[in-house]
């Protein structure tokens, strides 16, 4: 997938963006401008959990006709959050089926009066399957629960002389052969040991399957003719940087658009009119990686200008985009961003914290990101579902490079290979592409983690899949996490970059550490010799709880953690002179799973805890990212960073 020559790019840019989306309407993130207004609706929701045997009792009566007090007690329930660890009944922590949430909210006069304005509820994650209504009418439905939808209530709110809206929302987490994430439902009908109707829902993935409404809910404005989406592409020509831009517009047909790109200062520096075009930057500043260059993740700002006329007067709609000017090329044997050799020193990551769940937080959040910067981390896959789009955005600020993987982890079962699983996966991707498709952070998309490869239909379901990705977005590569053998993986030929999952001595041969470096390097050979792609080890590691010390090392304990990446670094070395084009850890911080023998207070694999507190696994691979970033050619820009944060464990 070597990267277009600027000539050729100059007129496929736009053009193939132009066929490839095809996309019902933008997802825009919701910004304030001159014509824009947003009103988060986070805090205190009503909530209530259907405990009924067949968990239909809500819809049977109605309970999003009236308020949800009026049909029996409710909880105050935080949003965001995942509804799981915030209370005290033990039912709810592993609740299965249809919860409620319901929010009254007072509206500003001119939302429900001014008939040019238009009013929308956008909701940013709910898990899985939501129903919606405003006011008792129904307005809308989403399946997935990792990524935005939205729906216009205009018409419901500009009706009468109400200045109020009640907002229902019904969730259901019940995970299906079908749904992303895979699951199955088990009945266990031997009434000698469980009572009757006595079900669990059964999953394939390492992390507990928290639901609610993780992600910031909330209203916003648009005049109704409206700037609706934004598609934009970079590229390089020596030292100009080319910005393709294209701009779908809703509402109505006679419009101008100005355009203007500025720069970090505030200056103009390219400007055009019209829905799609090309904006050229002399001496542009590149979108680098975080210590790859000394002044990394530059952004310049696409400042948008709708203007309409309409029988009530002239209409203006204002919307601004960061735009990254930089380049992703991959060769048999690398990754070239901007046309240099990048190599991946990160982490695997899980939205996951105490009490909140998978709910987004924004100190956890800057938390985070200060760690990774501290750690020397310059990426991190979103292992194994769609981040939210404040992550995103950080990562664009602070040139964290992004594998942006969809929520297809624990495909195992064959049915779950089937046309009904494939159509939801398709449109999955179809959604997170026109998420994060400006965000000069994402580099790559990853379309599953360890699906069971090796079955009959897995072959024609990647190659399906990621052909859909490319043709989605054709300026990135596309793959997928494996952990099968290189000889029965039937989708490994698809992909672009060879990703590997391997836990030597932690899973296989547990306990000898000694065999890590030959079956590490035998497998990484035998996958570059097949594929003659470049390879990313994107996860190792060991189970550690904190404070557990041995020596000589033990599982467990903090010395065996520390002693089993070191033995893969030996081979790490030497094949990232060569094939290796990164490694990510897994994983950054301890998180919950499903409880089991082998899961103590969940999966411990963490470098920090759970708590954000390091092991001695984090000063090792400080040491080591700092080291390579020193020897990548751009050592000054890192030890610049590095200086302002010498401190041993100072953010």
């Amino acid at each position: 997938m070597a990267r277009l020559p600027a000539g050729p790019w100059a007129v496929l840019g736009p053009l193939l963006w132009g066929c490839a989306l095809a996309l019902h309407g933008g997802m825009l993130y919701p910004r304030e401008s001159a014509s824009r207004e947003r009103r988060e609706l986070n805090g205190l929701w009503k909530f209530r959990a259907d405990f009924s045997e067949n968990r239909r009792r809500g819809f049977e009566q109605q309970w999003y006709r009236t308020p949800l007090r009026e049909s029996g007690p409710t909880l105050d329930m935080p949003v965001p959050s995942s509804f799981n660890d915030v209370g005290q009944d033990e039912r709810l922590r592993s609740f299965v089926g249809w919860v409620w949430y319901e929010r009254e909210v007072t509206l500003p006069q001119r939302w429900t009066q001014d008939l040019g304005t238009r009013v929308v509820l956008r909701i940013g994650s709910a898990h899985y399957y939501a129903i919606v209504w405003v006011n008792g009418v129904h307005v809308t439905e989403h399946e997935g629960g990792h990524l935005p939808f939205e729906v216009d209530i205009s018409k419901l709110v500009q009706t009468g002389p109400l200045s109020t809206c009640r907002i229902t929302i019904a969730i259901n987490n019940t995970l299906t052969p079908h749904t992303l994430p895979p699951g199955t439902i088990v009945y266990k009908t031997d009434t000698s040991k469980y009572p009757q109707g006595y079900f669990v829902q059964e999953t394939n993935f390492d992390f507990f399957n928290y639901a609610g409404l993780h992600r910031p809910v909330l209203l916003y404005t648009t005049p109704t003719i409206y700037i609706d989406d934004i598609t934009v592409t970079t590229d390089v020509d020596q030292n100009t940087g080319l910005v393709y831009y294209q701009i779908y517009i809703q509402g109505g047909k006679d419009f101008q658009l100005e355009v203007h790109l500025l720069d970090e200062e505030g200056q103009v520096v390219a400007q055009e009119v019209g829905s799609q075009g090309q904006l050229k930057v002399p001496d542009a500043h590149l979108w680098w990686p975080y210590l790859m260059h000394e002044h990394p993740a530059y952004l310049y700002s696409l400042e948008v200008r709708l203007t309409a006329q309409t029988a009530a007067g002239s209409v203006s709609d204002f919307y601004t985009l960061p735009v990254g000017i930089r380049t992703v090329a991959v060769t048999k044997n690398q990754f070239l961003i901007n046309g240099k050799p990048f190599y991946f020193h990160g982490v695997n990551k899980h939205e996951d914290a105490d009490v909140r769940g998978k709910g987004f937080d924004w100190p956890l959040l800057v938390k985070d990101f200060n760690l990774l910067l501290w750690l020397g981390a310059n990426s991190f896959r979103t292992s194994h579902y769609p981040y939210a789009e404040e992550v995103m955005q950080l990562c664009d600020k602070y040139g964290i490079v992004v594998i942006d993987e969809s929520p297809g982890v624990g495909i195992v079962l064959t049915q779950s290979y089937n046309n009904q699983s494939l159509q939801h996966h398709l449109e999955v991707m179809e959604e997170l592409v026109r998420r994060d498709k400006n965000h000069p952070a994402v580099v790559m998309w990853s379309v599953a983690n360890e699906p069971a490869s090796f079955l009959k239909p897995a072959g024609y379901y990647f190659k399906t899949l990621i052909a859909h990705t490319k043709a989605l977005d054709p300026t990135r590569p596309v793959t997928y996490v494996t952990n099968s053998n290189c000889e029965g993986d039937l989708g490994a030929p698809y992909v672009d970059v060879i990703c590997l999952n391997s836990y030597y001595s932690w899973y296989h041969d547990p306990g000898h550490l000694e065999v890590i470096p030959l079956q590490l390097d035998t497998q990484l050979e035998n996958w570059h010799r097949t594929y003659q792609k470049p390879v990313i080890q994107s996860e190792y590691g060991a189970d550690t709880i904190a404070g557990f010390h041995h020596d000589p090392p033990l599982m467990f304990t903090e010395e065996y953690q520390k002693t089993l990446l070191e033995q893969y670094h030996l081979v790490l070395d030497q094949k990232r002179k060569d094939y290796v084009v990164g490694e990510l850890i897994w994983n950054f911080a301890d998180f919950m799973t499903n409880q089991s023998p082998q899961r103590v207070m969940g999966n411990k694999k963490g470098i920090f805890t759970r708590q954000r507190q390091p092991k001695h696994a984090a000063f090792l691979l400080r040491d080591r990212y700092w080291k390579l970033a020193n020897e990548t050619g751009y050592h000054q820009a890192a030890l610049k960073l590095q200086c302002l944060r010498k401190s041993p464990f100072t953010l």
